[in-house]
């Protein structure tokens, strides 16, 4: 026997012996991939491995052993890893100038918001002297991407926030809360009505009803207005919501009184924040404690409160001080205790001896 027909002996005796080995183990990975529920999570590393190898047998090849995917998948992978390695997105400059930073971008709209008269030049001088350096068209890309108006549009109006902020000392508010009173006719809603001076945030409980009808609201402005000694004597304009409450008798009674009443916008209670803040307060730290019992236990828990607000409690809002503390000989060493409501509002304060 020549060595040509020993070598294709050979050959073919290989070529068989691969040929038997690849379709046992292609019928030993379709009985192995029957008795497995669901879909087969690879990693990133087994994914790579078989596109490599893939890419090398063919789609055919691939066709006749690949069971786990499909060998439209395999191949995609395999493009997936030529688009990968010849990606050079990373070190690509773009061109034009670089993004402004978020923090200063922050700055410009701050600013706009808060000076509503200042225009782009204004506003990138005012950024100059904060070693920032930034056109003035810049800054007028910065706003109208953020929806603010140049200059002579926002100087037109003044918001809400704004006219709050510039008459603080001038101007009150006031509001409605309810509290659950047991009567002998069973539990009754009252009504109370408050004031609170903005600038020096104190409270005054006007009056309380179960039925707080237009001459009872006008009975009140005439007494909150009055002369020099109602509570609203140093306040020229009153902020109030929408509720039908405050009828058109009402709001000219104040006028008659010499203050101005102003309707806040609809649905807007933070702009009344205030005043909604001491109701929440009142409830939380009293009426939510304490079970009332006829009009008269209403009226002196309410009194209580109110001289306790003003005159004891410590406020977070003005810096933990009195609104407006007593005179009771402080300075000494002995510290006393003043209760109110059975111990429910305690109130600490030094004395002499």
């Amino acid at each position: 026997m020549n060595w040509k027909r020993i070598l294709a002996y050979i050959s073919g005796s290989v070529d068989e012996e691969l040929q038997l080995r690849n379709e046992y183990l292609a019928t030993e990975n379709k009985i192995l991939r029957s008795q497995i529920e669901g879909r087969l999570k690879l990693t990133d590393g087994e994914r790579i491995s078989l596109a490599e190898i893939g890419k090398k047998l063919g789609r055919k090849a691939l066709e006749e052993v690949a069971n786990i995917v499909k060998p439209e998948t395999i191949l995609a992978w395999h493009r997936g890893l030529i688009a990968k390695k010849f990606d050079g997105s990373k070190n690509r400059k773009y061109p034009g100038c670089p993004r402004i930073d978020k923090e200063i971008e922050a700055l410009v709209v701050a600013i706009a918001k808060e000076n509503r008269s200042w225009g782009y030049d204004r506003i990138a001088g005012a950024l100059k002297t904060l070693n920032i350096e930034i056109s003035d068209q810049t800054v007028g890309n910065i706003l109208k991407r953020n929806g603010i108006s140049p200059a002579p549009d926002r100087r037109k109006g003044t918001t809400w926030k704004e006219f709050i902020r510039s008459h603080m000392d001038i101007l009150s508010a006031t509001d409605f809360f309810t509290a659950e009173v047991w009567t002998k006719s069973g539990l009754v809603t009252y009504y109370v009505l408050f004031f609170i001076q903005l600038g020096s945030r104190k409270v005054q409980v006007a009056g309380i009803t179960p039925y707080p009808f237009e001459a009872w609201m006008i009975q009140l402005a005439r007494t909150v207005t009055w002369m020099d000694v109602g509570f609203l004597k140093n306040s020229k304009y009153l902020i109030h919501d929408r509720d039908s409450k405050f009828s058109r008798a009402f709001q000219d009674t104040l006028k008659a009184g010499g203050v101005r009443s102003l309707k806040l916008p609809a649905r807007s209670p933070n702009l009344n924040a205030f005043a909604e803040r001491w109701v929440r307060t009142i409830k939380e730290e009293c009426l939510s404690k304490i079970i009332l019992f006829g009009e008269d236990s209403l009226r002196r828990v309410l009194r209580e409160f109110e001289d306790h607000y003003n005159h004891e409690r410590p406020h977070q809002g003005r810096e933990n001080s009195i609104l407006f503390p007593h005179d009771d000989g402080g300075g000494g060493d002995q510290v006393q205790c003043r209760e109110r409501l059975g111990g429910m509002l305690k109130y600490y304060y030094r004395r002499a001896g």
